[in-house]
């Protein structure tokens, strides 16, 4: 399996002179997590990531893309092994890393996200589906927020910690999912966004930009089920919940390619 056969061909990129607060759009609208930056000739300069474009807090922002952009840690070929792609990209702790031709032509030809590699090993049947949640999953140190705490907050702990969403917590029950996206989405990442009339915006909670509810897994459940709830659903990440409903751990597609190709 090679990452020619499972990449997406189709992921945009965005220029270097591109207005950041365009990029920023272009994320919201298709639910991307990054971009790649390309010159006129296609070659990759580098990536914009949602954690790179929520830096922008206006929305008149002259910022450019080559501003905020980040360097590239890995490229992914067309001819190589894609399980081998696949496991660079977990060492550098990157969900989604641009492909271009070879080592020598870095003409921009797609994307490699993590599910691209899960999908093909799930419909495989491979032996590492049938792991229990409970050998695979985080459950140190959850980071957790409350739906009454303010976004502004939470955001800052997400972007510190490079998390991409955060479990939703009341009573010790995970009651919703705040993700990036979901801060993108509602536009109030910062108080300091800007008003049509020019005033600030008041400070929002969690609990008014959240999704619920909360899609869980129990320990007991499988790599296989957490491997097929996030294709069908096209989410990133699943809480882990005992009997009591408490919040336990959580799986994200990281987790459970590990489990896939170890």
């Amino acid at each position: 399996m090679r990452v020619q056969d499972v990449m997406n061909p189709n992921h945009p990129s965005v220029y270097p002179d591109a207005l950041a607060t365009d990029a920023r759009a272009i994320l919201r609208k298709l639910r991307l997590r990054v971009l790649p930056v390309v010159d006129e000739d296609k070659r990759v300069l580098g990536v914009v990531s949602r954690n790179d474009v929520m830096t922008i807090s206006s929305s008149v922002s002259p910022v450019r893309v080559k501003g905020i952009m980040s360097e590239i840690r890995f490229a992914a070929i067309l001819d190589m092994d894609a399980v081998q792609a696949a496991r660079e990209a977990l060492r550098i702790d990157e969900w989604y890393v641009p492909v271009v031709k070879s080592s020598t032509d870095y003409t921009y030809m797609g994307m490699l996200g993590l599910e691209n590699v899960i999908r093909p090993l799930y419909e495989k049947k491979v032996a590492g589906l049938s792991k229990p949640l409970s050998q695979v999953m985080s459950a140190r140190q959850l980071i957790t927020c409350s739906p009454d705490e303010e976004v502004d907050n939470v955001w800052q702990i997400m972007k510190r910690r490079s998390f991409a969403a955060c479990p939703v917590i009341k009573d010790g029950k995970p009651i919703g999912i705040v993700s990036q996206q979901d801060l993108l989405e509602s536009r109030s990442i910062f108080p300091a966004f800007e008003a049509k009339k020019g005033r600030f915006r008041s400070r929002a909670t969690i609990f008014a930009v959240m999704k619920t509810p909360a899609v869980s897994l129990k320990p007991e459940n499988t790599v296989e089920d957490a491997a097929n709830l996030m294709l069908k659903k096209n989410i990133g990440r699943v809480p882990i919940i005992d009997r009591k409903g408490i919040l336990v751990g959580i799986i994200d597609r990281e987790d459970v390619l590990r489990a896939l190709i170890t």
